[in-house]
C-alpha cells in the first residue's frame, strides 16, 4: 500500500535530523604543523591549536600538562601549556569531538629556517653529502619541510607535510645548512632540535613581509593594493601581463595559431624574431615573468677545418630544460637548471659555412634562458673553439601561467602561505639566508631587512627572538669584479646593518662562494657558523664568533689606517705567508684603485702610489670577494667594509625593480 505524503514526511525527519547533526558536527583537528615526531619549544608555553566543532569544549594534553579550550564560531581553537623542560618522548593528546593524537613529540630548541635556495639546499648534493646521508644519525634532530604555497591571503594552516626524523639515507632532503647547524647545537647542548624549513629558491625580500607591513612602504603598497582577490583573476591577470610583455617583445610575431615544429630546421627561418643576450636569463631582457616555452637559435660560420670531424657543444646552464638541434638533426636535451649542458656532435654534422643551432628552452618557474659563465658556451672543434656568448635569435612559443600565485609575483605572498600559519608556534630563533634576488636594488634593503625582523619578533610575541642570518657568498667571474663596487657587495653591506638591532648575528661566507654557481656546495661552514653564533648569543660561547669587524678609520699623510674590533687576539691572512688581498682605496675623485696592505697590530695599513691623499677605503667591495683574505686570530674571515659614506649604485631603485 502506497504510503501518504504525511507518513512519508515523519519517516524522513530522523534521517533529516542525522544528516543536519552530521554537518554541524565536526572531528577534532590539530593543525598540521604537529605531527608524530615533531619538536616543540622548551621552556616556553606551549600553544596547540586546530578545529573542532563551533563551541565544542576541548582538552588538551602533553606530559602531564593539561589544559582546556573551546572552538569558537569558526571551529578554530587555541590551548595554551605551562612550559616544558627538555625531553620526551611524549603524546599529544585533544579529547572533545572524538580525540586527536600525536606521538614521539620531543621538547626541546625549535628554529625556523628561511630565505632562499641556499637555505633550502639539500644536503644530500652538497660536497659532503654522501658521506653525512650515509653517517649514523641523532634520532634528536628532526625537520618539518613546510611544503611551498603562495597566497593572496593569510592562510589558516600549511599544506599537510611530516615530520622526519634524522637516520641514515633520510637526511639527503634535510636544509644542509639547518642539518650542519643542529648537528653542531646537538653536540654542545645536548637537547632536541627541530627545524621547521620554509625556505623558497629565487624568493625576494618582499615576499616574506607581512602585508600590513609592505602597506606602510610606499614603494610595495601599490602592487599589493592591485591585487585581486581570488587565484582565478589572479591567473588571468597574470597571463594578460604576461601577453602583454611578450607582444611588445616581439611585434609582429603572434602566439596563436603558430606551428613551431620547423623551428629547428637549418635556415635563415629567424630573421625577423628579436634577439636575446646569452649567456642571460631574459627575465632581465624584456621579458619578466615569463615562464613557458622560448627557442633560441643561433647561426655559426665554420671554416672547413673547424667543420671536420666531431665537435662538442657547450651551453653553459639552462634554466630549466633544453632541447638541441645542429643543422636540424636533435643532438640532446637535459632538464635541472644548475647543470652544465655539454653534447658530443658526431662527425659530418657540422659544414663548412653556415650552421645553424637551434635550442628550444621550457622555463616552470623563476628565471629562464642560457646562465652560467660566457666562457662555458662555446662549440669546440678540432680546430679550435667558437664562442657562442653574445646575441641569439629569439621568439617565444608557449606562455604557461600557474592557477594561483608564486612567491615573487607580489609583496607578501610567501608570508601569507608559509609564515602566517604558524607564528603561534614558540622558537628558539630563526636562520636566515637570502639577498641574491634583490642585489638589484640592494640600498633598499637595509630598512626592509630591519622592518622584516622587527616585525617577525612582533608576530610570534617574542620580542629578544635570535635571528641569525648569511651574508652573500662570493660569486660571478672574477674578471667581472669592479674594484669598490657591485650589487652583491651592497647587499652584504645591507644586511650588515641589521647587526644594529639586538640577538642578532651574521655568518661571513665570501671564503666559500663559488663563482661559477650562485649555490655554494659547502654549506657545513655557514651552518657552524651560524650555530657558533647562536652559542655566543645563548651564553655557551665566550667568543663573539662574528670575525673581525670595522672599526673606523684615519688619515696619516698617504696612509690610510683602518682599525678592526672582534679580532679574536689579532689580525693575519688566510693562509701563512700570503700578501694581505682585497682592499681598495680612493681620493676625493671617488676612484677606487687597489691598496698596497699590512698588518700592524688590530689595525690595517693602505697606502697607494696613485692615490697621494686617500680618504677613503673599502675591503672585499666586490661581487666576488673571494680574494679577500683578511682573518681574525681564530680564522673567521672579515666581513665587507667601506669607511665611506658615498652613494651607492643601487640608491633609488625600488621594489619591484
Amino acid at each position: 500500500m502506497p504510503s501518504s505524503p504525511l507518513r512519508l514526511a515523519r519517516s524522513l525527519i530522523p534521517a533529516l535530523l542525522c544528516v543536519l547533526a552530521a554537518g554541524s558536527h565536526a572531528e577534532v583537528r590539530l593543525a598540521q604543523v604537529f605531527g608524530d615526531h615533531m619538536v616543540l619549544q622548551r621552556d616556553q608555553p606551549i600553544n596547540v591549536w586546530g578545529w573542532a566543532t563551533p563551541g565544542r569544549q576541548l582538552t588538551v594534553e602533553l606530559a602531564g600538562r593539561k589544559a582546556s579550550a573551546q572552538a569558537g564560531a569558526d571551529g578554530r581553537w587555541t590551548a595554551r601549556l605551562a612550559p616544558l623542560p627538555a625531553g620526551g618522548p611524549h603524546q599529544l593528546r585533544v579529547h572533545g569531538d572524538g580525540e586527536a593524537q600525536r606521538g614521539d613529540i620531543l621538547i626541546g630548541d625549535v628554529w625556523l629556517l628561511s630565505g632562499q635556495s641556499n637555505m633550502e639546499w639539500p644536503l644530500g648534493p652538497t660536497d659532503t653529502g654522501p658521506q653525512e646521508v650515509a653517517a649514523p644519525q641523532n634520532a634528536q634532530l628532526r625537520q618539518l619541510r613546510v611544503p611551498l604555497r603562495a597566497s593572496l591571503h593569510p592562510e589558516a594552516d600549511i599544506a599537510p607535510a611530516p615530520w622526519v626524523v634524522a637516520e641514515s639515507g633520510k637526511v639527503g632532503e634535510f636544509s644542509a645548512i639547518g642539518y650542519h647547524f643542529a648537528r653542531q647545537m646537538l653536540t654542545t647542548q645536548g637537547v632536541p632540535i627541530g627545524l621547521i624549513d620554509t625556505a623558497w629558491g629565487g624568493s625576494h625580500l618582499e615576499t616574506w613581509m607581512r602585508r600590513d607591513v609592505a602597506l606602510a612602504d610606499p614603494d610595495l603598497a601599490p602592487t599589493l593594493k592591485a591585487l585581486p582577490t581570488d587565484n582565478a583573476d589572479f591567473a588571468k591577470a597574470q597571463r594578460e601581463r604576461v601577453l602583454a610583455r611578450v607582444v611588445a617583445w616581439q611585434p609582429g610575431l603572434p602566439l596563436q595559431g603558430i606551428d613551431a615544429k620547423g623551428w629547428s630546421a637549418a635556415g635563415d627561418l629567424d630573421l625577423d624574431w628579436p634577439t636575446l643576450q646569452a649567456p642571460q636569463e631574459w627575465e632581465g631582457q624584456g621579458l619578466a615573468d615569463l615562464d613557458g616555452v622560448v627557442w633560441m637559435r643561433r647561426k655559426v660560420e665554420l671554416s672547413a677545418a673547424q667543420a671536420a670531424g666531431t665537435a662538442e657543444l657547450h651551453l653553459a646552464k639552462v634554466d630549466d630544460c633544453d632541447e638541441v638541434w645542429v643543422n636540424g638533426q636533435r643532438v640532446g636535451g637535459l632538464c635541472g637548471y644548475d647543470q652544465l649542458r655539454h653534447y658530443s656532435l658526431p662527425a659530418g654534422l657540422l659544414r663548412a659555412g653556415a650552421n645553424w643551432i637551434a635550442v628550444r628552452v621550457t622555463d616552470t618557474g623563476g628565471g629562464g634562458g642560457f646562465h652560467g659563465d660566457a666562457a662555458t658556451m662555446r662549440l669546440d672543434t678540432t680546430a679550435g673553439s667558437v664562442s657562442l656568448a653574445g646575441p641569439w635569435r629569439a621568439r617565444v612559443e608557449q606562455i604557461s601561467v600557474a592557477d594561483g600565485p608564486t612567491a615573487n609575483d607580489a609583496p607578501s605572498l610567501a608570508h601569507n602561505g608559509l609564515i602566517a600559519p604558524i607564528t603561534g608556534l614558540a622558537l628558539r630563533g630563526v636562520l636566515w639566508y637570502q639577498g641574491e634576488s634583490n642585489t638589484g636594488r640592494a640600498a633598499a634593503y637595509a630598512d626592509g631587512f630591519q622592518r622584516l625582523i622587527l616585525d617577525w619578533r612582533a608576530q610570534w610575541h617574542q620580542p629578544d627572538l635570535p635571528f641569525f642570518f648569511v651574508q652573500l657568498a662570493s660569486f660571478l667571474p672574477l674578471q667581472n669584479n669592479r674594484p669598490g663596487h657591485g650589487g652583491w657587495a651592497e647587499l652584504r653591506e645591507a644586511q650588515s646593518r641589521a647587526l644594529a638591532l639586538p640577538h642578532t648575528g651574521m655568518a661571513v661566507t665570501i671564503d666559500v662562494g663559488n663563482a661559477d654557481d650562485i649555490h655554494p656546495r659547502n654549506k657545513r661552514t655557514p651552518g657552524q657558523r651560524l650555530a657558533a653564533l647562536a652559542l655566543h648569543d645563548m651564553g655557551l660561547r665566550a667568543a663573539p664568533a662574528t670575525g673581525p669587524r670595522f672599526a673606523g678609520a684615519e688619515v696619516h699623510g698617504n696612509e690610510l689606517w683602518l682599525r678592526f674590533k672582534d679580532t679574536a687576539g689579532g689580525l693575519r691572512t688566510a693562509a701563512s705567508g700570503e700578501s694581505l688581498r682585497g682592499f681598495v682605496i680612493a681620493g676625493a675623485d671617488q676612484r677606487f684603485v687597489p691598496a698596497t696592505a699590512r698588518i700592524d697590530g688590530d689595525r690595517v695599513v693602505l697606502s697607494s702610489p696613485t692615490v697621494a691623499a686617500p680618504v677613503a677605503a673599502r675591503y672585499a667591495w666586490v661581487d666576488n670577494a673571494s680574494e679577500a683574505n683578511l682573518v681574525g686570530g681564530d680564522g673567521l674571515p672579515a666581513a665587507p667594509a667601506r669607511s665611506d659614506g658615498w652613494a651607492l649604485e643601487t640608491q633609488g631603485r625600488r621594489y619591484p625593480q
